[in-house]
C-alpha cells in the first residue's frame, strides 16, 4: 500500500491551499509492506491546469517511499496525482490516496496570492442574520400607497398570487432600524460580534432585492441618519454591521430602470438616451430585456457598462459611500452572477477604503473550484472574497444530525480544508439557515410537504418540536464549533418555524422566545468569544475519533485546546482522558474520562 494524505504534514507541508511563492514538500510512504506489492522503482508528481499546462516532476526515492519540493508562482487552480509506473495514486475517501489501475481522480491545490489577508476582527466572533422587514418594529410609520402596512406583528407573510399570477412581495411588518437598535443589548447577550442585514435600500418589495436607489435607506426602516445612529451604537458594544450588496440587477422600479415612472430620472426603460441605458442589455426595447433568472420585476445589469462600474466602485460609489457612513462590509448577492473582473473592481474599491472591511460571497457549492456558466471562477485567490457563505458545511452538518453518520460531515470537513485558505477557513460564513432556506427547526423536524397551500398551514406537534430543538442544538453546536464564523439566522434560536420563502421570513417572537434554546444559543456565544476566544479564532482542526454516529475532534491555538464531541448513535461511546476537564455546556467536571449515551453532545476544556 501507498500513503498519502494531503491534510497530514508529513505527506503534505502546508495544509489546504498555498500562497504564490511557497514550497511545498510532497512525501508518499509504503506502509504495510507496500513497496512488494507492485513495481515502485520509480514515482511522478503530475499536475494540470485547466489552461491545458502540465507539469510532471520525478521524486526522490526515500527509505519509506518518494519525496519532491515543488515552487508554486502562479496564482490558481493545480490538479494532481501521482504515477507508480503503470499505476496512479489519487484523491480517495477523505481526500486519503488509493492506487489505481486507470486515471486517478485528482487533487486539487489553490495557489493565492502572497499578500492574501482576511479581516481578523470577524474571526472567532458570532455573525447574526436579520431579514428587516420582520425583526423589530419600533416607532409610528407612514408607507407609500403602493406598500401595504401590516399591524398583525406575527401574522404570516402573503404568498398566493394576484389575479395576474404574481406574488408582489409588497405587504411590509414595518421592522426598522430603530428596531434593531432597540435589540441590540439583547444581541449583545448573544455574544453577537457582526450583524448581516438583508437588504436596507429603497425598493418596492419586502424583501428589498429589487433596489430602487442604492443611496437611500428606504423609507420604512428609516433613513440615513438612523443607519449612523445603528451602526455607531452597534460598534459601541462590539458589533460590526455588514450590509447586502445586490448589484447584479436593481428593481424594474428603480430610478435607474424606472418603468412605472415613479422616480424622477429618465430609466432605461423610459428612453434609449437615458444615462443608465447601457447598464441593461434589451433585447427589444423597451419590453425584452435580460432578467434576474427571466423574473422581470429584476432588470439584470450589465457589469461591463463603465458608468455602472464608476457608479458602484468609484471614489464617490455606492461601496465607498456605505462604508463612510458605517459599514464594515458587504455580502455580496448571487456572487455567481458578478464576472470575475467585476469582483475584483468591487475587491479593490472596498479594500481601498477600508482595508478591514470584509467581502463575503452568497456561493452555494465548493467555492475554490466552481465552474458557473461555463467558466472556472475565481473566489479566493486573494483578489476577490474574502468569505463565502458556507453552504456545503450546513448541508453536511444537517446531513449528520439527520442521518447519524458522519461521513457527508468528515468528507466536507476534509474538502474545505484541502481546498480554502486558511485565511478564508477561519472567517466561512457558517449558516444553517438562511432567508433562501427552510427554518432549521423545520428541517430537524422532518415533515415534508407538497407545495406553498401545505407549508402554510404545516406545524409540528409539541412532541416533534421537542425532538427537532434536541436536533438543533447538536446542529448548532457543530456550528459554533467547526472553523469559520456562526452566522445564526434571526429567530432560529427563538424556536422559530418556517418552511420556504416566505414562511422562513416571518416575525420574530418577541415575548413568545423558547427560553431555553436562547440560553443554550447565549451560551455558545460565551464558549466562543469569552471562555476560549483564541482557539475558535484561528485554532486549527483536528479528528480524534470518528465511528457509527460518534465523532469527535478537537479545536487547538497552541497548548490551549478545547475537545467536541456528538454521538448521534444509539450506543454508548467511552472517552479516555487524564486529569480533569470541565464539560462547558452542563459546566460539570470529568476526570480520567467520561461515558458518552446515545444523543450526548458537549465541549471539554482543561479544568
Amino acid at each position: 500500500m501507498i500513503r498519502y494524505d494531503p491534510l497530514d504534514r508529513s505527506c503534505k507541508s502546508r495544509l489546504g491551499a498555498v500562497a504564490s511563492g511557497c514550497e511545498v514538500l510532497f512525501q508518499t510512504y509504503y506502509v504495510d509492506g507496500g513497496e512488494g506489492t507492485f513495481s515502485a522503482g520509480s514515482c511522478t508528481l503530475h499536475f494540470y491546469r485547466d489552461d491545458g499546462a502540465v507539469l510532471s516532476f520525478p521524486m526522490e526515492k526515500t527509505e519509506q517511499g518518494f519525496r519532491v519540493t515543488v515552487k508554486f508562482h502562479r496564482v490558481g487552480l493545480w490538479f494532481y496525482y501521482f504515477s507508480y509506473g503503470d499505476k496512479y495514486l489519487g484523491c480517495g475517501k477523505l481526500r486519503r490516496g488509493e492506487l489505481c489501475d486507470g486515471q486517478p481522480q485528482s487533487w486539487q491545490l489553490t495557489v493565492y496570492r502572497a499578500d492574501y489577508h482576511t479581516p481578523d476582527w470577524l474571526k472567532g466572533g458570532v455573525m447574526y442574520q436579520i431579514f428587516p422587514d420582520r425583526f423589530c418594529r419600533e416607532g409610528t410609520l407612514q408607507p407609500p400607497p403602493h406598500k401595504i402596512l401590516r399591524n398583525d406583528w406575527g401574522g404570516q407573510p402573503s404568498f398566493r398570487p394576484n389575479e395576474f399570477g404574481k406574488v408582489l412581495n409588497n405587504d411590509f411588518f414595518g421592522g426598522n432600524l430603530a428596531g434593531i437598535r432597540k435589540k441590540l443589548d439583547y444581541l449583545a447577550g448573544l455574544h453577537v460580534t457582526a450583524l448581516y442585514l438583508n437588504p436596507i435600500f429603497e425598493a418596492y418589495s419586502n424583501h428589498r432585492y429589487d433596489t430602487g436607489d442604492y443611496l437611500r435607506i428606504d423609507g420604512l426602516l428609516g433613513d440615513e441618519k438612523e443607519f449612523t445612529a445603528l451602526t455607531d451604537e452597534a460598534k459601541a458594544k462590539g458589533i460590526s454591521v455588514i450590509l447586502d450588496g445586490v448589484f447584479n440587477h436593481t428593481g424594474e422600479d428603480s430610478r435607474y430602470f424606472n418603468r412605472y415612472g415613479r422616480y424622477d430620472s429618465v430609466g432605461a426603460f423610459q428612453s434609449k438616451s437615458s444615462p443608465y441605458a447601457d447598464w441593461y442589455c434589451f433585447r427589444q426595447f423597451p419590453d425584452i430585456y435580460d432578467s434576474w433568472w427571466g423574473i422581470e420585476t429584476l432588470p439584470a445589469v450589465n457589469e461591463a457598462s463603465v458608468s455602472y462600474g464608476e457608479f458602484i466602485c468609484g471614489e464617490q460609489g455606492v461601496v465607498r459611500t456605505w462604508l463612510r457612513r458605517g459599514a464594515a462590509g458587504y455580502r455580496l448577492d448571487v456572487a455567481d452572477e458578478l464576472p470575475d473582473f467585476f469582483l475584483k473592481k468591487l475587491r479593490k474599491s472596498v479594500k481601498e477604503e477600508d482595508p478591514d472591511a470584509v467581502m463575503i460571497g452568497e456561493v452555494w457549492e465548493d467555492a475554490s473550484n466552481k465552474i458557473a456558466y461555463g467558466v472556472r471562477r475565481q473566489y479566493l485567490q486573494g483578489e476577490e472574497l474574502d468569505s463565502v457563505m458556507n453552504y456545503p458545511l450546513k448541508d453536511a452538518i444537517l446531513n449528520f444530525v439527520l442521518s447519524g453518520s458522519p461521513s457527508m460531515l468528515r468528507e466536507t470537513i476534509a474538502m474545505l480544508r484541502d481546498h480554502y485558505p486558511k485565511e478564508t477557513l477561519d472567517c466561512l460564513m457558517n449558516i444553517l439557515g438562511t432567508h433562501d432556506t427552510p427554518r432549521v427547526l423545520t428541517v430537524m423536524g422532518g415533515k415534508q410537504c407538497a407545495d406553498k397551500e401545505e407549508m402554510s398551514h404545516t406545524v409540528l406537534s409539541p412532541e416533534e418540536k421537542e425532538a427537532a430543538k434536541e436536533r438543533v442544538r447538536m446542529a448548532a453546536l457543530l456550528q459554533f464549533t467547526l472553523f469559520g464564523v456562526p452566522c445564526v439566522y434571526y429567530g432560529d434560536e427563538a424556536g422559530m418555524e418556517g418552511y420556504a420563502d416566505p414562511f422562513c421570513r416571518g416575525c420574530y417572537p418577541w415575548g413568545e422566545e423558547d427560553g431555553q434554546l436562547v440560553d443554550f444559543y447565549r451560551r455558545l456565544g460565551e464558549i466562543r468569544t469569552v471562555i476560549a476566544p483564541d482557539v475558535f479564532r484561528d485554532g486549527d482542526y483536528r479528528e480524534l475519533y470518528a465511528d457509527g454516529g460518534m465523532l469527535v475532534f478537537e479545536r487547538r491555538k497552541g497548548s490551549r485546546a478545547v475537545v467536541v464531541y456528538v454521538n448521534r448513535s444509539t450506543v454508548v461511546y467511552s472517552l479516555h482522558f487524564c486529569g480533569t476537564y470541565t464539560e462547558l455546556l452542563s459546566r460539570s467536571e470529568k476526570t480520567d474520562g467520561m461515558n458518552i449515551g446515545a444523543g450526548e453532545y458537549g465541549i471539554l476544556i482543561k479544568a
